[in-house]
């Protein structure tokens, strides 16, 4: 189904992800190393492919110079031409991926795929086509690896000297009153990946969230991923046991440096273990020495981060949109409540509050 438009300068090819040849999935990724660009997981072409096979309006555009690709742009397409990020929703790092030096008008990169508009909530820095278009920048923790976890632990003690080994205690504990912990980094387990999503489904719930493994397309997603074998976009199971039975349990994406911290979910019966914490020191631990350098722990506030995180990096929400009439429903559908989503998190009493109003909406419902 490839469709032809023309840049200046440029041929652009949009196809189904399914259409890239095994040529165009080397040429992307020699085109994100050379811009030096973080290997995270979500922009590889192995998470575009996975979506393109649960989403059918996902979309790459090819950027051809000469005949050789010079930029992919991964989207997904909607009613008028209403374009949105790949996987919009559980994507942590989105964008065009471009060799360097080129450059585009990015109203003229959507009128080349046929969309009114283009959606972000998670554009990665460096993505000067885009960047124009945020309307808000938000701090994404990170933890750094680099240096070998012992080296983390020593800078975690730097700032609070308490919190490692409060930490380690709980664990202990856990031990002597539930049985034998047990941690598995890479798990094969579907059980335990059942028992994730059923965690964290209530977890959405009881904070008054929008669930998103009650749609079918997430969590076949999900399953996609953690079949894959491929080394910069595969899923990563981590679990951890006491007596065998899973009582945390963490989903991510990972490449050859890079961990993206996905979707993290503990039995609430074990909270008073601190079970999250202590999956996610074990996990930092095995992924520093399974070569991950970089933990992307994701945006949106939470204690955990700040007392993990060795650093924030910002990533941006916007749109981009067309003078068109879907660009125009766009604005009228999206752009209010998402301003209004803006207002409240900018101003923490407010946010509280809401966050507080959610938690009741969600204990009401599950009564």
């Amino acid at each position: 189904m490839t469709q032809e438009a023309e840049l200046p300068g440029k041929r652009v090819l949009v196809l189904r992800p399914d259409e890239l040849g095994p040529s165009d999935r080397k040429m992307w990724r020699e085109i994100r190393t050379e811009s030096r660009a973080p290997s995270n997981p979500f922009l590889d072409p192995v998470f575009t492919a996975a979506v393109g096979q649960v989403r059918p309006s996902a979309r790459v555009a090819v950027l051809q110079d000469d005949g050789t690709p010079v930029g992919f742009f991964p989207y997904e397409r909607g009613p008028l031409g209403q374009g949105r990020a790949i996987g919009l929703g559980v994507s942590d790092s989105q964008g065009a991926v471009l060799r360097p030096g080129i450059r585009l008008d990015a109203r003229g990169l959507l009128r080349a795929c046929a969309l009114s508009s283009w959606e972000f909530d998670n554009l990665e820095t460096g993505q000067g086509v885009f960047a124009p278009h945020a309307v808000e920048e938000l701090a994404s923790p990170v933890v750094d690896l680099g240096e070998g976890f012992e080296r983390y632990t020593e800078r975690l003690r730097a700032r609070s000297a308490s919190f490692l080994g409060q930490t380690r205690a709980k664990e202990r504990k856990l031990a002597r009153q539930a049985g034998e912990v047990r941690f598995v980094y890479d798990a094969r387990d579907p059980e335990a990946l059942r028992a994730l999503m059923g965690w964290k489904s209530a977890q959405y719930r009881r904070t008054g969230r929008r669930d998103r493994f009650a749609q079918e397309w997430i969590v076949r997603l999900v399953g996609l991923l953690g079949e894959s074998e491929e080394p910069e976009c595969r899923g990563v199971l981590s679990v951890l046991y006491a007596e065998d039975r899973p009582v945390a349990a963490h989903f991510g994406l990972r490449s050859r440096t890079v961990l993206s911290w996905w979707f993290p979910a503990y039995d609430r019966t074990y909270a008073r273990y601190s079970p999250g914490l202590v999956l996610q020191l074990r996990m930092l631990e095995a992924a520093a020495a399974d070569g991950v350098e970089t933990v992307d722990l994701g945006s949106g506030p939470a204690r955990y981060k700040e007392s993990l995180k060795t650093r924030d990096v910002p990533v941006y929400e916007g749109v981009v949109v067309r003078p068109v009439p879907g660009g125009a429903a766009h604005w009228l559908g999206r752009e209010p409540a998402r301003a209004a989503r803006r207002y409240v998190r900018n101003r923490p009493l407010l946010a509280r509050a809401a966050a507080r109003a959610l938690a009741e909406a969600g204990r009401l419902r599950d009564r």
